[in-house]
């Protein structure tokens, strides 16, 4: 393929990425077409939203709703006019081509001086085709097409500038001009600061002015967009503490009209309901565990006291274990007892933390296990149930 037109191409793809919307252009339809046949994705620019919409949205990721902010400074639209000719990178440079490119600067220079900025364009894409790898004449030309408020022309020159140039004041400056032309104020600003750093003059400071206000709202509205969403995760957090303790209560009504359906609370006479053997049972008062555990003590059986929560994962883990338990080990009484429903009774027996396990045996708590250790778990209950 031709140098030239693989410059042209390079040229092109630049300005694609610096304005992705550009793809959208209908003389550009067979192009788009083309992309999305070969099952390319295609660039997509942000929807602003009303904060009425940011609502409607739900569990959508908030954004910054640019159509709120009232920016100052006056934009341009996107030109349509042909990318600006670029030089072949891989041509061998002379000595005289250098000199010659040189007077056409200078002449372009003279053009500006008299207001022919058309001219000055001219001469400035004769000094790039017989020097095309001088970052100062892209970004010279660059600097033309702002004062032409031909944003896009501006930022392919002073992008192909600054890849010869990473180094190139007059690059970033033009490319934050045109930026700002743009109303792409965050990535103006951004350049500007580079540029000043970089060659400060007064031009790029008076531009400055102009683009950070805007950025400063940019900033306030995404602190307040920031605040708005965790403030909706705080309310859905607390909504599914709600359901989750609904559940459980919902849970512990059912089981406590089975248990009243069946049979009254068991007493210690009565040990084999009050046992259960082989079965794990849901501790529904703290009379009902007083009188479990009395019944146990006077069988001399240890028991096994589970203090479990619904919305909890790890305990959501260990409760098949322990339904196993209590299927391998009939003699002994596993009982279960949800915090959310017994919180008198959790920190009667101060539970900090669930799934906790406590092993009592004749009146007395002879082991804790804490947390989801299975392991831990089938130790102490073959360690006490001797």
């Amino acid at each position: 393929m031709e140098k030239e037109k693989v410059e042209e191409l390079r040229a092109f793809v630049s300005y694609i990425k610096s304005n992705p919307s550009t793809i959208d252009d209908p003389s550009l339809s067979f192009f788009k077409d083309y992309l999305l046949s070969i099952g390319a994705r295609m660039p997509t620019e942000s929807i602003p939203r009303s904060p009425k919409a940011e609502q409607d949205y739900g569990d959508s990721e908030d954004e910054i709703v640019e159509s709120d902010i009232e920016f100052e400074g006056e934009l341009v639209e996107h030109e349509n006019d042909p990318l600006p000719q670029i030089g072949d990178v891989t041509k061998d440079v002379t000595e005289e081509d250098r000199d010659t490119a040189q007077m056409h600067k200078s002449k372009a220079n003279e053009a500006q001086s008299e207001g022919n900025l058309e001219e000055a364009v001219n001469q400035l894409t004769m000094a790039i085709l017989l020097n095309p790898t001088s970052a100062i004449l892209y970004a010279t030309r660059a600097s033309v097409f702002v004062k032409m408020k031909k944003p896009n022309a501006a930022i392919v020159d002073a992008n192909r500038a600054l890849e010869i140039n990473p180094d190139s004041a007059k690059g970033y400056k033009s490319r934050g001009m045109a930026k700002a032309m743009l109303g792409k104020w965050e990535e103006a600003a951004s350049d500007l600061h580079l540029a000043a750093k970089l060659d400060y003059d007064e031009e790029i400071n008076a531009v400055l002015k102009k683009v950070e206000p805007n950025v400063h709202k940019i900033e306030e509205h995404r602190r307040k967009y920031e605040h708005l969403r965790k403030e909706r995760e705080m309310k859905k957090a607390q909504a599914e503490r709600q359901r989750r303790r609904a559940e459980a209560e919902a849970a512990y009504r059912s089981a406590k009209k089975e248990t009243e359906s069946s049979e009254s609370i068991p007493s210690a006479s009565n040990s084999s309901s009050a046992f259960q053997d082989g079965k794990v049972i849901v501790v529904l008062s703290q009379y009902d565990l007083k009188t479990r555990l009395n019944a146990a003590s006077n069988a001399s059986r240890l028991s096994v006291l589970y203090f479990t929560a619904t919305w909890c994962g790890p305990c959501r883990v260990m409760a098949p274990l322990f339904e196993k338990l209590a299927q391998k080990h009939p003699q002994i009484v596993f009982l279960k007892l949800d915090i959310d429903q017994l919180s008198s009774v959790a920190q009667e027996w101060n539970v900090t933390s669930v799934p906790t396990f406590f092993f009592v045996k004749n009146g007395k708590t002879v082991d804790t296990v804490r947390g989801a250790d299975r392991n831990g778990l089938e130790r102490s209950i073959a360690l006490h149930a001797k």
